[in-house]
């Protein structure tokens, strides 16, 4: 790294929500033309150092060097001045309008941009990049991955030569990621810098020229990719050793304990969003779902817990078919649904209520009489939070106060004390860190002893193949193959994520 020049330095940076100082005199640098990767466990300050130099937030003291100028960012404006952009997990575009409109869109002043010579400009750049992407396609055609490509022009075009990308692997298949990290080598080799937020310690090991490890807002080291491993990267996070490997126990039995049939379902358009779904389930089983966001999954899981209205089909459960039942009924049979939306606190837990009144929300219809009993759910409240070691002032804590990691642990809890035989959980470790993540595991492998079958709904393919018996691939509603977890590979399976279908079913 010797030869290669500081673009970019932040020197004693410091930035306080209230009582919470989220970076404490953190410092980082990227050299130029380099592939940076910035790592730490949930709320370690990651998000928050990067909305600094995107300009999202300012700091409250430190100083930010671009090219060896100070530059006072304090708008996504004059961060692009300075040349730097932020891709965001969540896109900013406009649905109904073209890649070209949606480059264009607030950019140029005055009342009329040449498009002709602005789409030449765009074509130079795709060509210098070697970006894919077509000019007067509508985003609401797009796949995630395309969409993603747009923002990287867009951000280019925009005179970003330093890109920071947020998690950016977080919902791509792994051809699309391989795609993403071909675009973010030519940047490289153009002089430019990216920054690269990531929990999947693989794609850093993969991408990274350095790494920087956060903990608890402060900076602890920057290391050589060559010289270091994930396991001394995790206990840097951490702060103490940890054992990495996702522990896969075997199967209990082969009685099924669940069985549907021939599901579909249509949306309020009357789109059909499930085909003809049919798989079994057998106690004490991990049955993984993978498919690309927005396949099904989420109308699937509804549709099992009773929250979805279905078209035809039958969901069996212990030889009763549940189909057309209330979620109250499916509650009541032992069904349990740990649905964890991109919006948690939306569908599962209400944000202003503290972690005793959302357990009480699952319990109060087993209450007797009129008056709801606050003790016992209490008693829960503290029961939970030290089993998961939820980080939390106290059980009056209203939810919205606690991190991403500590919210999925509430709602995992809360769903697992009701002791279900099934057990339906989606996305329980989207966007948490390593450690939050190998604790959930263990959670749902204690059900699986315990006989509970277990549908797992993940985007991350590491995990489903690590944890799960068998994975089912889901695309564009309708299952594309069962296989066994043990013998699946990436490719096989991003392959079945966009449709095309496994010749022999191998489970």
């Amino acid at each position: 790294m010797a030869d290669r020049s500081i673009y970019v330095e932040m020197k004693d940076i410091t930035k306080r929500f209230g009582s919470v100082i989220a970076t404490d005199h953190m410092n980082f640098e990227v050299a130029k033309g380099e592939i940076h990767a910035l790592l730490g466990e949930n709320g370690a300050g990651k998000s928050t150092l990067m909305n600094m130099l995107s300009g999202i937030y300012i700091p409250d003291s430190g100083h930010i060097f671009i090219d060896g100028k100070e530059v006072r960012i304090t708008s996504p404006r004059d961060a692009l001045k300075a040349g730097v952009g932020m891709i965001h997990q969540h896109f900013k575009l406009v649905d109904v309008l073209t890649t070209l409109e949606n480059i264009l869109l607030g950019y140029k002043t005055g009342l009329f941009v040449r498009k002709k010579e602005q789409k030449i400009k765009l074509q130079q750049l795709m060509e210098k990049f070697q970006l894919d992407v077509d000019l007067d396609k509508y985003v609401y055609e797009m796949s995630v991955g395309e969409k993603q490509t747009l923002e990287i022009l867009k951000t280019i075009y925009r005179g970003a030569r330093i890109l920071i990308l947020d998690e950016p692997t977080a919902v791509l298949t792994p051809q699309e990621t391989n795609k993403l990290f071909k675009i973010m080598r030519r940047m490289k080799e153009q002089s430019c810098s990216v920054i690269f937020i990531s929990h999947k310690m693989n794609e850093v090991m993969e991408i990274a020229d350095r790494i920087t490890v956060l903990r608890k807002g402060k900076t602890i080291a920057t290391l050589e990719k060559e010289s270091t491993n994930p396991q001394e990267l995790t206990e840097l996070m951490v702060g103490r050793p940890v054992d990495l490997s996702i522990k896969r126990i075997p199967a209990l039995s082969d009685n099924i304990v669940f069985q549907v049939r021939n599901l579909s379902a249509v949306n309020e358009e009357k789109v059909e969003v499930l085909k003809n779904i049919s798989f079994d389930m057998y106690e004490g089983e991990i049955l993984g779902v993978a498919g690309i966001a927005g396949s099904g999954q989420k109308e699937l899981c509804e549709a099992l817990a009773g929250l979805y209205p279905i078209k035809q089909g039958e969901i069996i459960f212990k030889g009763e078919n549940l189909a057309g039942k209330s979620p109250k009924e499916f509650i009541t049979r032992g069904i349990s649904m740990s649905f964890i939306p991109e919006d948690r606190l939306g569908m599962g837990l209400v944000a202003n209520m503290d972690i005793v009144d959302n357990i009480l929300l699952k319990q109060y219809h087993h209450s007797k009489g009129i008056m709801v009993q606050r003790k016992p759910a209490a008693a829960k409240a503290k029961e939970i939070v030290k089993k998961l070691e939820i980080q939390t002032p106290g059980i009056k804590e209203p939810i919205k106060n606690l991190s991403g990691g500590n919210i999925q642990k509430v709602l995992l809890g809360r769903e697992l004390d009701s002791h279900p035989e099934l057990l339906i959980t989606a996305y329980p470790v989207r966007g948490l860190d390593i450690n939050t993540c190998l604790k959930i595991y263990d959670i749902l492998n204690e059900e699986k002893k315990r006989g509970v079958a277990i549908l797992y709904i993940a985007e991350d393919l590491d995990s489903l193949m690590g944890l799960c018996d068998r994975i089912m691939v889901i695309s564009n509603g309708e299952i594309t193959g069962i296989v066994d977890a043990r013998k699946a590979t990436k490719e096989q399976l991003g392959l079945m994520m966009l449709g095309n279908k496994e010749v022999h079913h191998a489970v």
